[in-house]
C-alpha cells in the first residue's frame, strides 16, 4: 500500500496543512498543487521582471520548515511549484537544504512544458494551436500571449523518482499527475496499463483540491466537525488500483461517499471521457463504498488509451478591468443603491465613456444565487459593487475616479469607501489548445546537495 497525501489545493492554501500531514501520520508521498491557469501568466510576468523568479516561493519556505520531517520519515514530495521557472525553484530548494544542514538530498526537476518561446516556430510549421472552444487560430491573439504551457505526462515524474529524487518539481503537469507519477514509479505501470492509470487519475482528482474532499466546501457543511483543524486528504493506494480516501486520525473534517462524490464532479466535462496525457478515465465506472469512519473505498475504475495530443494552457492579455464598491445603509438601501448605480453610469456616459462590459451587483439583495435564494426581507444595508472591462486602459481609469463622489453627491447612507480609487488591472484570458505529443519534449534532471 502506498500512502499519498495532498497538502495544497492552490497557491495560497493553508500554510500549515503540509506540515501537519508530514508530522501527524504515516505518509510515503506528499503532493502539493500550486498551479491554476491564471497562475502561469502571473509567474511569467514575475519572471520577466526577475529571471530568478516565476515559481511558488511558498514552497521553498515550506521545505525549510519540514525538510527534517521529510528526511526522518522518508517522505517524498511531488509538487508543481516550479511554475514557469522550475530550475530556479530547484536551486532555491537546494540552497534551503544546504542552509538546513541536510546532505545527500536529491531533487529532481521536469522540464519541457513551457513552450512560450517556441510559439513562433510552431505556428510557422503549421501548428495552429486553435482555440478548443471556438476554433480560432492562435495567430489572432499571438501578440498578446503571456504564457503557454503544456499539460505534460506523469511518466517524467516517475522517471525522476526512479533516479532517486526525494523531491520532484514540475511546471504545468496535470493536477492528478502529482499522484499518478508516484503510482507509476511504485507499481511499475506501463502506458498501456489503462485501468490502473485511470485509478491514479481518479485518486489525484479527488485529492487535488486539498480539504475540498474531506469536508471543506461540502454542501452538508453542518455535519462537519473540527473546522479549526480540518484534516487534508490521504489516499491509500493498493497494487490492484483500488484505493481508500481518508485523513489522519484525530484531525477534523469528514470523509464520506458524499464528500468524495462532490469532489468527483468538480471541473467535470464528459464523465465517460476524462482526458489526461496518460489515459482517458471513465468516471461513470467508479464505485464508492464507505469503508469505515472517514474512509471511502474507490474501486472498479476503468480507463482507455491516451490520445495523441496534449492540452496547452495559453494565457493572453484581454484588456483591463476595475471594480469598486460602496456600502449603502439605512431604510430603502436597495433602492438607494440602484439610484447610486444609475447615477454613476449616467455620469460616465455624459463624460463620453463607453465600455465593452459593465457590471452592477447588489450584495445582500440576492445577487449571488439569484432566484435560487431570493432575499426574504428588505435588507438594511447592501454592498453596491460596480465594475468595467475595456481594451482602453484610460477609460477604465476614468471609471475609478467616479465612485468616491457618490458619497456626497448620491443618496444618503453611503459609506465604506476606502483604499483609494480602483485602478485598472490586466484581464488575463484563457486559450485552451491541443498540440501533437511528438512535439512535446520533456527533460528530467536530478541534482544532489
Amino acid at each position: 500500500m502506498i500512502r499519498i497525501a495532498n497538502g495544497q489545493g492552490f497557491w495560497g492554501d493553508s500554510v500549515d496543512a503540509p506540515a501537519r500531514l508530514a508530522r501527524e501520520g504515516p505518509l510515503d508521498y506528499l503532493t502539493l498543487d500550486y498551479l491554476a491557469e491564471v497562475t502561469m501568466s502571473i509567474m511569467q510576468k514575475l519572471k520577466r521582471r526577475d529571471p530568478t523568479a516565476g515559481y511558488a516561493t511558498d514552497f521553498v519556505d515550506l521545505m525549510r520548515r519540514i525538510l527534517p520531517d521529510l528526511v526522518e520519515k522518508d517522505i517524498r514530495v511531488v509538487a508543481n511549484a516550479g511554475g514557469v521557472n522550475p530550475q530556479a525553484c530547484l536551486r532555491a530548494v537546494l540552497d534551503a537544504a544546504r542552509n538546513a544542514g541536510v546532505r545527500g538530498l536529491r531533487v529532481g526537476v521536469v522540464l519541457g512544458d513551457d513552450i512560450l518561446d517556441r510559439l513562433g516556430p510552431l505556428l510557422a510549421e503549421g501548428v495552429t494551436l486553435a482555440n478548443m472552444d471556438d476554433g480560432r487560430p492562435l495567430s489572432v491573439i499571438r501578440d498578446r500571449v503571456l504564457a503557454a504551457n503544456v499539460y505534460i505526462s506523469s511518466f517524467p515524474i516517475a522517471q525522476a523518482l526512479q533516479m532517486g529524487a526525494r523531491i520532484v518539481l514540475t511546471g504545468r503537469c496535470t493536477d492528478p499527475g502529482l499522484v499518478v507519477g508516484p503510482m507509476i514509479h511504485e507499481l511499475g505501470l506501463a502506458p498501456d496499463d489503462c485501468d490502473r492509470l485511470a485509478a491514479g487519475t481518479v485518486a489525484g482528482h479527488i485529492i487535488e483540491c486539498g480539504a475540498q474532499c474531506t469536508g471543506g466546501n461540502f454542501s452538508r457543511w453542518w455535519e462537519v466537525k473540527g473546522w479549526d483543524h480540518l484534516g487534508y486528504p490521504v489516499v491509500e493506494m493498493s497494487e490492484d488500483g483500488t484505493f481508500v480516501v481518508t485523513k489522519h486520525e484525530g484531525t477534523g473534517g469528514l470523509v464520506t461517499v458524499d464528500t468524495v462524490a462532490e469532489q468527483l464532479l468538480y471541473e467535470m466535462g464528459d464523465p465517460k471521457g476524462y482526458i489526461t496525457p496518460d489515459v482517458v478515465a471513465d468516471f461513470t465506472s467508479i464505485r464508492l463504498d464507505q469503508d469505515g469512519p472517514d474512509r471511502v473505498k474507490v474501486s472498479d475504475v476503468r480507463g482507455r488509451p491516451a490520445t495523441d495530443t496534449c492540452k496547452v494552457s495559453i494565457a493572453y492579455l484581454a484588456g483591463y478591468s476595475a471594480t469598486g464598491q460602496l456600502t449603502v445603509s439605512g431604510p430603502q438601501a436597495v433602492e438607494k443603491a440602484r439610484v447610486a448605480a444609475d447615477a454613476l453610469w449616467g455620469r460616465l456616459e455624459r463624460a463620453g465613456m463607453k465600455y465593452e462590459e459593465t457590471r452592477t451587483e447588489l450584495l445582500g439583495a440576492g445577487v449571488v444565487h439569484g432566484a435560487i435564494a431570493p432575499p426574504t426581507a428588505q435588507p438594511v444595508e447592501v454592498i453596491l459593487r460596480v465594475g468595467v472591462k475595456d481594451s482602453d486602459k484610460n477609460n477604465v481609469e476614468r471609471f475609478g475616479r467616479e465612485i468616491a463622489p457618490l458619497v456626497t453627491s448620491g443618496p444618503p447612507g453611503i459609506t465604506g469607501f476606502a483604499g483609494g480609487r480602483p485602478r485598472a488591472s490586466e484581464v488575463i484570458a484563457f486559450w485552451p489548445a491541443l498540440i501533437p505529443k511528438e512535439l512535446v519534449k520533456t527533460e528530467v534532471r536530478v541534482e544532489e546537495v
